[in-house]
């Protein structure tokens, strides 16, 4: 009897394991579909970088001091992310959670000078709509700028439920998730500050 009982709690915890690889299969599709999105994105602004219309130019609009600290906050952002996963993988909670929280500013920190920048834009007179080299920056940076608030709300949403349910194999699994999409966003954005803001200055 005991013997089925524990053959039946072994099939249970298989299928539970199996279960959550499947949510973790299904979450690389979802980032190989972004990559294939960010891939258009990028072709579509490459082919347009020079398309002014009259209007200003990449070296015109880009505030090199603006960009650096964006790239500083996500870069550092990315590894306080690497440490909470480390903390994880040891069930040390109140560390992870402290990293976390960090990692959640630096967020905030790179969404407001984004913002920021944005705003500047479009009260210079260089808007969405000023030209195709315009639209395609705005679409570009705007879409990562885009997925990093989800991220922030991703993340804010998994931590309360870590306050609630504590760390669990389904809150293990999210939080690893969730650290797999903000590195896949620091590496989106290593490529927009080559292509656009780097080689914009130029």
């Amino acid at each position: 009897m005991d013997h089925v009982m524990t053959d039946g709690h072994g099939h249970a915890h298989d299928h539970h394991g199996d279960h959550e690889q499947i949510k973790i299969d299904g979450f690389w599709i979802f980032l190989v579909s972004d990559v294939l999105l960010f891939g258009s994105i990028f072709a579509t602004f490459v082919v347009l970088r020079t398309n002014y219309a009259g209007g200003p130019t990449a070296k015109d609009i880009i505030d090199v001091r603006g960009f650096i600290i964006e790239t500083f906050l996500l870069l550092t952002s990315s590894f306080t992310s690497g440490l909470a996963t480390l903390e994880m993988h040891k069930s040390r909670v109140k560390p992870m959670i402290a990293w976390l929280i960090v990692t959640l500013l630096l967020g905030l920190g790179f969404i407001y000078f984004e913002v920021n920048e944005f705003t500047n834009l479009a009260l210079e007179g260089a808007s969405f709509t000023r030209s195709a080299f315009l639209s395609a920056f705005f679409t570009l940076v705007g879409t990562h700028g885009c997925h990093v608030s989800l991220g922030i709300i991703w993340m804010t949403g998994i931590l309360i439920q870590v306050g609630i349910h504590g760390l669990t194999a389904v809150t293990r699994r999210k939080l690893f998730i969730v650290g797999l999409y903000w590195h896949f966003l620091d590496a989106v954005w290593i490529f927009i500050f080559t292509v656009v803001y780097l080689i914009g200055v130029m």
